[in-house]
């Protein structure tokens, strides 16, 4: 098919026709077309050109920053680390409700475009990606470690107890863990990884189905708990959520050592 008949053929579709052939090609094949839309001299089929041209520079930049993501995995592979578990947790800072850790293992071929630190992305997005890495991960662990064993311990020694609690609910068992940040004793090798969540696929993984996890068990509580807010608070402490520690008190969910100041 010679380009003078490409643009003849293109010239005889109408835009919808066009914005359907668009949608039907591979990205290889999408340059030629874009280039031959432009010239086009309807204004409707060169707006439609442009606006594809910005979805495929929007692809092509996803691609290279999971690409990014994904280099500290890939080296690990190269030194023959098979099974690779990114851990993070959430719910460090909260006056309420559990600490949540998830333990996640992802293929080396996976590639889920704008994979990112839960904190970096809106709850419908976390949803959405939380049922793609369910769908593709080998394994996923998650462990909680509730208020009163926080109290207990410390909220450090806590998150530490939820990674591993995590970490023995995989199976296969991974060959290295890559943590945020967390100097984690355990008989699996780790490597600590600062700002992991942002830096690296799998703990970026690990970190949204743990913030979608404990999300949930929020809005669980707001049911038995109405007064807290706990459905929008997520148990942090918003100004709403203390006015009414003020007013009602402590629940069986509150760190008894998180809200001292406030009973």
């Amino acid at each position: 098919m010679t380009q003078n008949f490409d643009k003849i053929q293109l010239s005889k579709l109408t835009i919808r026709e066009i914005e359907h052939l668009i949608h039907q090609l591979p990205n290889n094949e999408l340059p030629q077309i874009l280039s031959h839309l432009d010239n086009d001299p309807r204004k409707g089929v060169q707006v439609l050109a442009q606006k594809k041209r910005k979805q495929v520079q929007k692809r092509i930049a996803s691609i290279e920053k999971i690409r990014q993501k994904k280099q500290i995995e890939n080296e690990l592979h190269a030194q023959d680390f098979q099974l690779i578990a990114g851990i993070d947790e959430v719910g460090r800072g909260p006056l309420a409700g559990p600490v949540v850790a998830a333990a996640v293992i992802m293929p080396r071929k996976s590639c889920i475009l704008g994979i990112d630190d839960s904190k970096k992305l809106s709850e419908k997005s976390r949803e959405k990606f939380d049922l793609e890495i369910r769908k593709e991960a080998i394994a996923i662990g998650i462990g909680q470690v509730e208020p009163k064993v926080i109290d207990q311990i410390n909220i450090l020694e806590a998150t530490k107890l939820a990674m591993n609690r995590a970490v023995e609910q995989l199976q296969p068992i991974p060959d290295l863990l890559l943590i945020d940040a967390v100097q984690l004793p355990s008989t699996i090798p780790v490597k600590a990884i600062i700002h992991g969540d942002g830096r690296c696929y799998s703990i970026g993984a690990a970190s949204i189905v743990a913030k979608v996890y404990r999300d949930k068990l929020m809005k669980a509580y707001a049911k038995q708990f109405p007064q807290y807010g706990f459905e929008n608070n997520k148990g942090y402490g918003s100004a709403e959520h203390i006015d009414a520690i003020h007013q009602f008190g402590a629940t069986s969910i509150h760190r008894k050592t998180f809200i001292k100041k406030f009973i």
